[in-house]
This record gives C-alpha cells, structure tokens and sequence, in this order.
C-alpha cells in the first residue's frame, strides 16, 4: 500500500481530498494531516508518504518553502500542489521543485484522482489501477457536504450555481442540503451565493473606473438591469446612487 499525506490549514480542503480520492482504487492508504510546512516536514520524517499535497498558502511554514526542504531530504516522495491561487510564480515555483501536479481549489475529483494517479505512475511505471470507486462521494456524510458547497460557493459565486449541482454530486436531495445549509450558516443555499455578489458589487461600485455593466458581467449577471434590480432589492438603494453616495463621504 502507498502512504499519502495531505498538508493543508484549510479543514474544508483536507476533508475533500479525503472524501474525493479514490484512496483504495490506487492502493493508497487514508491520508494522514498536517496543518504547515513544519508539521508537514515532521510527519514526513515519522512515516514517510509516497504522496505529498501541499497548499502554497500556509501559516508558519509555507508551500514554497516546505517543497524547498521537502524535495531534498524526500526526492522520491510525490509532491502535488493544491492552491487557491492561479498564478505562474506559484505554478513556476512547484514545478522547480519538483511537483508532479498542480491543483486549483476548489478540488474536484476527476482532477484529483488524475493527479494521484499521475504520482504513482511516476513511482511505478508498470502500475496498473483498478475500476475507480464511487464510493468516495457516497461516503460523504450531509455535514461535510454542506462545509464543501460552502468552500465551492467562497471560490465560485459568480458563476452559474444550481443546487442540484451539488444533490447529484453528493446523493442528497436539494431541499435537505438547503436545510443543513441554512441551520448551520444561517442563510440558503441561494441566499449565501446573493450575499457574496451583492457584499462584492459594493466593493466593486467604490472604485468608479469600474463601470456598472462591466461589474454586473463580473458577478455573473448577463443582464445590468437585472444586477441593478437585484442590487436595489437588496439595499434598497440602486448601484449608480451607492456610488454617489459613497463618494460624496470620501469628500
């Protein structure tokens, strides 16, 4: 069996790797945690994973300076990036050091699994896999659905998001992730997605040179009068005059 370790400070990361990976299809034992680069490098040196995911963005030790160490005193060992960040010094850094893959986050599982499938192939070139498991998502408990929509939602609120995207990725029905989602956020599914675009747009309109048809486009509404209506709904106020507004307070 190979060894996986998951370096991440985000819990909401570290459970969808858990429940994403075809962990047994590969031979691949449960992935043990770390939360930095430091304990990363601890545990490392304990049990010796063949397969590393590393966060670039962490406290104390982070994924640039962790890959640095890591790929000197573990050559042989798998290391795949998973960031919140899409950008080329952080990709250009991981590939310097090594790096098998290079992940964006949200995870998704067909990337995923085509990484960890990547790593051991580089460990083993003769491997051969078994039929991927579904498993992964069917063992997702609604609560750790519930925290992975909401980890999707930060990452993704101005792109088109339908409940049933994630009732027919998780096997729950739409009106019982809209329940959990409520109790434990205190908002729906669709009334969270509204919040983030509306508390964004405000960000947005206090900067003038964006232009309210550009911002509307950027949050994901093919209409600027239908942003607008929304806007004014939520604040009652509409988008041109909370500009007003808010420069008239800077003078």
């Amino acid at each position: 069996m190979y060894k996986a370790l998951i370096i991440d400070d985000e819990k909401p990361v570290q459970i969808a790797i858990q429940k994403l990976g075809h962990w047994s299809a590969y031979q691949i034992e449960q992935p043990r945690l770390a939360v930095n680069g430091k304990d990363g490098l601890q545990a490392m040196r304990e049990f010796h994973p063949d397969i590393v995911f590393v966060d670039m963005n962490m406290p104390v030790m982070d994924g640039g300076s962790f890959l640095k160490a890591a790929s000197q005193e573990f050559p042989d060992s798998q290391y795949i990036v998973v960031s919140g960040y899409d950008q080329f010094s952080y990709a250009q850094q991981a590939l310097h050091y090594g790096a098998c893959e290079y992940l964006l986050k949200p995870v998704e599982e067909e990337a995923l699994n085509g990484a960890i499938e990547k790593a051991i192939l580089r460990i083993d070139p003769e491997a051969t896999f078994g039929t991927e498991e579904t498993e992964s998502r069917a063992n997702i408990s609604p609560e750790e659905a519930v925290t992975i929509i909401k980890e999707y939602i930060d990452n993704n609120f101005c792109q088109n998001i339908r409940i049933t995207m994630f009732s027919e990725k998780y096997f729950f029905s739409t009106e019982y992730l809209t329940k959990l989602f409520r109790n434990r956020y205190g908002y729906t599914i669709y009334e969270y997605v509204l919040k983030l675009r509306m508390e964004r747009a405000k960000e947005l309109l206090e900067d003038e040179n964006n232009k309210i048809i550009d911002i509307a486009e950027r949050l994901g509404y093919a209409d600027n009068h239908y942003f607008s209506k929304a806007f004014r709904t939520y604040y009652q106020i509409s988008p041109s005059q909370y500009r007003k507004e808010f420069q008239n307070r800077k003078e």
